[in-house]
């Protein structure tokens, strides 16, 4: 909004600041923050007084028993927290931040119709695997079809990177690895948005151990967006520059600000959970942001917790279904080491350090290349 009051009207010349998108990422980020902090303890409470209380499942660790009746759906507070930060500070006329924004919010809303059959109409399991799926995958299917729509099918740079919309980039290789068929193309889509939302949805299992490491993600998916949507720093740098993507860093901002607004009160231990409410959401708009930076690959060494998490679900189902024994106490992984006698802190801290070396091998790409 201010943005486009700065395009618009004849404003005082301060307001130009608005114009430079690192200030408004800046602002976007703080903001989010900030409302969050201010609404947390009610939005707490309000949850407690609908009594959408957290029902912990019979077969998980005995240790998260003393959980059950912690307000969830704490979600919402990061949904809106992004939604007004984005309305005061995003660019509308940029068609891949409407995207992300519109995508993230539905995917909240399948999020929180899922944990509202759980805690309201007391069916544990939630939504139908096959009706969460579907939805999910029509939420997919809008952002790749507006995504292909409405970008360029080929970027030519003469003194940059060269490519085309199907182009499969790879780390440390600053060239175009191949150019997929568009079929392939969009099963990788379909993968890199799925496979995150469900990659964050199974992260979520200890008290801030999926929103601090989605933050850390998001962050490094910020500057990268800002980076890439630069052209004179993309060329410098040998990455794909993405027309405008810089703008999508103010989404980004104002998502990690919400991220680290709620974990102040989702840290061990925890007031509140965000549910499928957040998890979906915060799941697919990484997702979704990778696609559009062109990064998919890269997102294997920047979300490797995610990927390390879904890894150990399918390891262990293949496992016990082929042999009948199991490689891991449970599933997924930080539940092995819970189980192992690791304290959830010490899991919580050391899943983020991970995330958080992760990401600085991530940026490291940027000139190994």
């Amino acid at each position: 909004m201010l943005e486009y009051i700065y395009n618009n009207f004849d404003v005082p010349s301060y307001f130009r600041i608005f114009g430079y998108v690192s200030f408004r990422a800046t602002l976007a980020g703080l903001t989010s923050m900030i409302i969050t902090f201010a609404i947390g303890d009610r939005v707490i409470i309000w949850l407690r007084k609908l009594k959408f209380k957290e029902t912990i499942r019979v077969d998980g660790p005995q240790s998260h028993q003393s959980k059950a009746g912690t307000p969830t759906m704490g979600g919402v507070m990061i949904l809106f927290s992004l939604l007004v930060s984005c309305l005061l500070f995003g660019n509308f006329k940029n068609v891949h931040f409407n995207l992300l924004l519109i995508c993230t919010l539905l995917l909240g809303l399948i999020g929180f119709m899922d944990d509202y059959t759980k805690v309201v109409l007391k069916n544990k399991n939630g939504l139908r695997a096959k009706t969460k799926m579907l939805l999910t995958f029509i939420v997919a299917s809008i952002f790749i079809y507006f995504y292909y729509k409405y970008t360029p099918k080929e970027v030519i740079r003469p003194t940059g990177i060269s490519y085309q919309i199907t182009s499969l980039f790879i780390p440390f290789y600053k060239y175009p690895l191949l150019t997929m068929p568009l079929i392939i193309a969009i099963l990788l889509w379909y993968f890199a948005i799925l496979g995150s939302i469900h990659g964050v949805n199974l992260t979520d299992g200890l008290d801030g151990l999926a929103i601090g490491t989605v933050s850390i993600v998001t962050v490094t998916l910020g500057a990268l967006a800002y980076l890439t949507g630069t052209p004179k720093v993309a060329d410098y740098l040998n990455i794909a520059y993405v027309e405008n993507a810089h703008e999508i860093s103010v989404f980004l901002a104002a998502l990690a600000g919400a991220g680290i607004g709620f974990l102040w009160f989702n840290a061990p231990p925890a007031m509140v959970f965000m549910g499928d409410t957040g998890s979906l959401a915060l799941g697919g708009a990484l997702g979704m942001t990778i696609i559009i930076l062109k990064k998919e690959m890269l997102f294997l060494i920047l979300g490797g917790i995610f990927v390390i998490e879904a890894l150990s679900v399918m390891i262990q189902v293949a496992s016990f279904k082929l042999t009948g024994k199991r490689v891991f106490k449970m599933a997924p992984i930080h539940h092995h080491f819970e189980l192992s006698g690791w304290p959830e802190t010490r899991i919580v801290v050391r899943f983020w350090l991970v995330g958080i070396i992760l990401s600085l091998i991530t940026i490291s790409t940027l000139r190994l290349q």
